[in-house]
């Protein structure tokens, strides 16, 4: 049996269920190329590898994606640990789907993940469009197709969370961020958006500044950017807070 299990945004999100599903599998491995970890990941192992007394496995994007963990849960419970929640911003999906495929029994365990955690900003969640992502550029290889989505949520007056390539620091984002939206007719250098680091730990952030002054700031990651839509006063209002 495959268990997809999430971990949401702390060290101590992980359920009591999780961690008794834990103790009783054979294997466990740790997704550990989508995301900055927002906390000392060895500890955190060596912490849970003691209260489930087995090693850890850490695994990266072709061990996942080769599907040779679901090979093995056709013998015996298996356990894939994924920041946040287990399909969120993900392609976790896959592996449901194949082990369907090969009549695999699975269990998903969600968690919190930045799509809960962004409503701490204020701004009401059924009022978000379209999510889109900030991919590292590389020299010849500039896609540009998160600013179409943000000038299409915009259009529809709702706000567009942009999630960021691991890869990325602040600024080169907010550069690609300001070059895309050119591209597409879009300068929003007076309009003030917001950026969020580290949610649901005790250094998260939120910030409301224009492009600008994001610019000569430093974050720690993970974090994330949204582009407000057309706000109602209280989103302001609480926007205005930060």
């Amino acid at each position: 049996m495959l268990y997809l299990i999430g971990l949401g945004l702390n060290e101590r999100s992980l359920s009591q269920e999780s961690i008794k599903i834990l103790k009783s599998c054979s294997k466990v491995y740790l997704e550990s190329y989508t995301v900055d970890f927002p906390y000392d990941l060895n500890k955190f192992l060596n912490s849970l590898e003691k209260k489930i007394r087995k090693k850890i496995i850490l695994s990266n994007r072709e061990k996942v994606e080769n599907l040779s963990i679901l090979d093995e849960s056709k013998k015996i419970d298996s356990a894939l640990l994924v920041y946040g929640s287990p399909l969120t911003a993900t392609t976790h999906i896959s592996l449901i789907q194949e082990a369907k495929k090969q009549n695999i029994c699975y269990k998903t365990i969600y968690n919190s993940s930045i799509f809960d955690a962004i409503a701490e900003t204020g701004l009401e969640i059924y009022k978000f469009g379209k999510v889109t992502s900030i991919p590292k550029w590389q020299t010849n290889f500039k896609p540009k197709s998160f600013a179409e989505i943000v000038k299409e949520n915009l259009s529809i007056n709702a706000h567009t969370l942009l999630l960021i390539d691991i890869s990325l620091d602040l600024k080169d984002a907010l550069k690609e961020l300001k070059e895309g939206l050119l591209d597409y007719n879009l300068s929003i250098d007076k309009n003030k958006m917001v950026l969020c680091s580290c949610l649901g730990t005790e250094k998260s952030k939120i910030l409301y500044l224009e492009l600008d002054k994001l610019l000569n700031l430093n974050v720690e990651k993970p974090y994330c950017i949204i582009i407000p839509g057309k706000l109602h006063f209280l989103e302001k209002e609480i926007l205005e807070s930060f």
